[in-house]
């Protein structure tokens, strides 16, 4: 085994925990509370506050950034929730719902500054060209509490991985809904979940499941993508600090009760 493909396990095994954790609070009470208090819609201040940071994002440009909805939410999201909050103020209120989201989640993780730390190394070593949310959150203003700040650095950390696994997604001729489809955690369920409609989520499935290495082609970029994120591990932490990120983040899995990390 070669020293990457050593670091590709870690990158592998550290997966659950930096998406599932970088992104709770977009689904949260703590968004929602933001949301209302800054006069949106219910469930717009995800779309508006995530992309807001490059910008007033035209909804169709802003469908495709994000990949796995429909465009037709985004242009009945978007108008509405930039009619009501400009760019500045939806990305402030998004880092806010996150910051909220760490108080309330993240407040007894041991060091949190630390692993923050350890985080946002990495995402600073990453070339964000190509990768346009995380190149927008990677430069974005940063909280100063050491639990908001790890809120924040999960949350960046997730969007520079999802930025390299959508790359590697389209090098391998998959669209980001086949993916969906061919992923074990996802399929036509997780399409409907995420404002397809029936017959789209229908039609999708059927024509995903004519590419007959469908899910080798999946299995190819999840492991392009983390030889990516090794790659990123190696140049921008040292032997010990990666032993400290897999250690630390294994705990938070555990005190999260996240399942797929070992709590040794």
């Amino acid at each position: 085994m070669t020293a990457i493909e050593g670091v590709a396990e870690l990158a592998n095994r550290i997966r659950p925990v930096v998406q599932a954790l970088g992104g709770k609070f977009m689904t949260s009470p703590e968004l929602a509370a933001v949301e209302a208090e800054v006069g949106l819609p219910p469930r717009s201040l995800y779309l508006r506050g995530r992309s807001a940071v490059l910008g007033d994002v035209p909804p169709k440009v802003a469908a495709e950034l994000f990949g796995i909805f429909p465009h037709w939410l985004f242009e009945y999201v978007l108008p509405a929730a930039t009619a009501v909050l400009d760019a500045p103020a939806a990305v402030r209120a998004y880092a806010e719902s996150s910051a909220r989201w760490s108080r309330v989640n993240l407040s007894a993780v041991s060091e949190p500054g630390r692993l923050a730390e350890l985080l946002f190394h990495v995402v600073d070593t990453a070339d964000a060209s190509a990768l346009a949310l995380f190149a927008g959150w990677k430069n974005a203003e940063r909280p100063a509490g050491d639990v908001e700040r790890l809120g924040f650095a999960l949350m960046v950390f997730r969007e520079l991985r999802g930025g390299l696994h959508f790359a590697a997604l389209r090098a391998l001729g998959l669209s980001v809904p086949e993916a969906v489809i061919a992923d074990p955690e996802g399929g036509r369920e997780r399409l409907l979940r995420t404002a397809w409609p029936e017959d789209a989520a229908n039609e999708l499935t059927a024509a995903a499941e004519r590419k007959t290495d469908l899910r080798d082609r999946w299995r190819h970029a999840e492991a392009l993508t983390d030889d990516r994120i090794a790659e990123l591990l190696v140049s921008a932490l040292s032997d010990q600090e990666r032993a400290e990120l897999d250690r630390r983040l294994a705990e938070l899995a555990a005190f999260a009760q996240l399942p797929g990390l070992p709590t040794t």
